[in-house]
């Protein structure tokens, strides 16, 4: 890590040479070829060298979404009012100025679709994208394709929510005579799975961060920003993970379709609290925070 401070300290050192305005307050002074430019200057470059930027985005709203279906790794596409919400996204962070480097999104449509609106709208669909099956939503078993409200009404409201909410109480499981076994998805012929399948956020964080750590963390820690679009589960193990937010909290937190939300890392990848960041996100939503505060009512609402 301290090589690695080195460089950035000397590139941040050679960016503010050759291309920096330098107020008089901190203006450079020539002594034959060498440039002496005073230490308060090297130390603001080489804190922005350290820094790095992720950007969020759960998919639009899916067709399960708007037809309030336990969805998990059917892959539906957006719904009309998703399609609009990625496009706004991808508004929202060009209006930003981040411009990612390389970009990470799961094996089902409605993330990518997220992803190449994004891409679009910020003229970015040339940068390296990473698909994998690890960022996938969560697997929701014998629930996939059911009703939300319909399961309630038949198992409750609290066995329904603990479902859906809790950390680590998986739905029932399906076998490989399901269609929705991933053993019956040409997409996932490489993997392994066992003969009975389904996932809780805990066996989900499980997936998703050694994939995280192993893919995404040094691609930022070489000072590139990331942009991963996926999904409301992936996405609430990652924050949980980014945040270390408590098992109890996590139950709570929902996370809204089609709005960035943007973490800054320190040199450690430890999330640099943002102004006017949600509790206990640290990273900041962009976009009219009403608006994205109704988009997490919605998500909450989904089984009332």
């Amino acid at each position: 890590m301290f090589a690695a401070a080195r460089n950035a300290f000397s590139i941040a050192s050679r960016t503010a040479v050759n291309h920096a305005r330098v107020s008089p307050s901190t203006r450079s002074y020539n002594s034959g070829d060498i440039i002496w430019i005073p230490a308060a200057s090297c130390v603001a470059a080489f804190q922005t060298a350290e820094k790095s930027t992720l950007v969020l985005v759960r998919h639009g709203e899916s067709t399960w979404n708007l037809e309030n279906k336990f969805t998990g790794w059917v892959d539906v596409p957006l719904s009309p009012k998703g399609e609009k919400e990625v496009v706004e996204a991808g508004q929202l962070i060009k209006e930003s100025g981040i411009v990612p480097d390389v970009a990470f999104t799961s094996l089902q449509k409605r993330a990518i679709m997220t992803l190449n609106a994004v891409l679009a709208e910020t003229d970015l669909m040339w940068i390296p994208v990473n698909k994998a099956w690890q960022l996938n939503e969560r697997h929701y078993g014998g629930l996939q394709g059911l009703d939300k409200q319909e399961t309630v009404d038949k198992y409750g409201k609290d066995q329904v929510l603990i479902w859906r909410r809790s950390y680590d109480i998986p739905p029932p499981v399906v076998d490989k005579s399901s269609p929705h076994h991933p053993s019956n998805d040409p997409r996932y012929a490489k993997f392994d799975f066992p003969e009975e399948w389904t996932e809780s956020l805990k066996t989900t964080l499980e997936r998703v961060t050694p994939y995280f750590n192993e893919n995404i963390a040094p691609q930022l820690k070489e000072g590139k920003t990331v942009l991963i679009a996926a999904h409301g589960n992936s996405l609430r193990a990652l924050v949980k993970h980014l945040d270390n937010i408590g098992e109890d909290v996590i139950a709570e937190l929902n996370i809204p379709t089609g709005t960035p939300l943007v973490y800054e890392l320190d040199d450690d990848l430890k999330p640099i609290p943002q102004e006017g960041a949600l509790s206990p996100l640290t990273g900041r939503y962009l976009g009219d925070q009403d608006a994205i505060r109704a988009r997490i009512e919605g998500v909450k609402n989904q089984t009332k």
